[in-house]
C-alpha cells in the first residue's frame, strides 16, 4: 500500500472527514481491520484565511508547498490539498515535490464525465466561485460550469466560513442552499458540485433536487485508488 500525504486543516472539520473516508474505503476494499497508510500535516487555518483575505496567494502557495515537501520527505507517495479553494495554488504546490498531486478538480471532472453531466452548479467559497481557476479547468475538460448570482455567492460563502468551518450545522442554512439549487435547476443546471470540502456537512449529495457530486468523497476515493494501485 502506498502512503497518502494530506495537507489538512483547511478547515479541520473537513480534514477529519478525509481521514474517516479514506480509512473506511481502505477497510471496505481490503477487509478485516485494514486502514490507510497516511500522513497528515494540519496547518493553522487562521493563517491561511489571513492570506486569502489579503489576496496573497503567492505566500499561500509557498506555505502549502513547504508542507507538501515535508510530507514527501516523511515518506508520502502522493499529496492531496484537502481544500477546494486552495487548489488555486495547486500548481505552485505541485512544483515543489516529485510525487503526484491528486487534483480535486480533475477528479471531480472525471466523475461528472462518467455521469454524463455537463452543466453543474458550483457551490463553494467566494474565492473558488469567482477566481476562475475552477471554471477554466473544468472547461478544458468539457464541463460548462455555472455559479450562483452575486447575492447567492455571498450567502454560500458566509455559510461556509461563519458556520460550517466552525462546526455549526443549521437547518435554516440547508433550506437556503436547497433554494439556490432549485433556482439553478430552473436555469438549466443538470447537477451540483459540492465544491467546498465542508459542504458535505450540511448537504447530502444523494438528497438534492439535482444529482450531487461531493468533492471530498471523490477526492478521498482517488487517494485510495492511488494507494491501492487502482
Amino acid at each position: 500500500m502506498r502512503t497518502i500525504g494530506l495537507i489538512g486543516g483547511m478547515s479541520f472539520e473537513s480534514s477529519a472527514i478525509y481521514y474517516r473516508l479514506i480509512n473506511e474505503m481502505v477497510r471496505e476494499r481490503c477487509g478485516g481491520l485494514s486502514s490507510a497508510e497516511l500522513l497528515m500535516h494540519s496547518v493553522n487555518f487562521e493563517d491561511i484565511v489571513t492570506l486569502q483575505k489579503a489576496g496573497d496567494w503567492a505566500s499561500a502557495g509557498v506555505r502549502l508547498g513547504d508542507v507538501a515537501l515535508r510530507l514527501q520527505n516523511a515518506g508520502a507517495d502522493c499529496v492531496l490539498i484537502c481544500s477546494n479553494t486552495m487548489h488555486l495554488v495547486a500548481d505552485d504546490v505541485s512544483s515543489r515535490v516529485d510525487i503526484p498531486l491528486l487534483h480535486i478538480i480533475d477528479e471531480t471532472a472525471k466523475a461528472l464525465d462518467t455521469a454524463h453531466r455537463r452543466r453543474p452548479l458550483l457551490l463553494a467559497t467566494r474565492y473558488t466561485m469567482e477566481h476562475g481557476f475552477y471554471t477554466e479547468r473544468m472547461k478544458r475538460q468539457g464541463i460548462d460550469m455555472l455559479v450562483p448570482d452575486a447575492a447567492d455567492r455571498t450567502i454560500v460563502h458566509d455559510i461556509i466560513f461563519d458556520e460550517l468551518c466552525a462546526g455549526k450545522i443549521l437547518d435554516s442554512s440547508r433550506r437556503t442552499l436547497h433554494a439556490i439549487i432549485e433556482k439553478a435547476r430552473d436555469s438549466g443546471a443538470d447537477s451540483i458540485i459540492l465544491g467546498c470540502t465542508e459542504i458535505c456537512l450540511i448537504l447530502d449529495p444523494d438528497r438534492l433536487p439535482l444529482q450531487g457530486f461531493d468533492t471530498t468523497q471523490i477526492h478521498a476515493r482517488a487517494a485510495v485508488d492511488f494507494a491501492l494501485g487502482g
